[in-house]
């Protein structure tokens, strides 16, 4: 079975059940995964990536998105070795598990 995008029951946890924090928070997390990426994937500033990789790694960590936390951590490791090719898996990687967890975010109904 696959594991799902978000863990639900972690994200009540973090927010006490408040459905409106949870709202504003996967919002939050969706918009950071489109910013966060465009870093990693633009540019030659190694230390922004890895710091932009850091970031999504802590905030997917916070909302229960643990694909995306893993996949973070993995680019951030692959930003620091010299393996080109090791860091576009990682990047295919990441990419793949963000997308996951925003389509996953944009069905999350926290209404009830």
């Amino acid at each position: 079975m696959p594991q799902k995008a978000i863990d639900l029951a972690h994200l009540a946890r973090q927010t006490g059940g408040d459905h409106d924090l949870e709202r504003e928070l996967l919002t939050l997390f969706a918009q950071q995964c489109v910013s966060h990426l465009r870093t990693i994937h633009s540019g030659s500033d190694v230390k922004a990536k890895m710091d932009a990789a850091h970031t999504l790694k802590g905030a997917a960590s916070a909302i229960g998105a643990w694909s995306v936390a893993e996949a973070a951590e993995a680019m951030e490791r692959q930003l620091a070795s010299d393996d080109p090719t090791r860091r576009e898996n990682a990047m295919d990687a990441l990419a793949l598990a963000t997308a996951e967890a925003r389509a996953a975010i944009s069905t999350i109904d926290c209404a009830a």
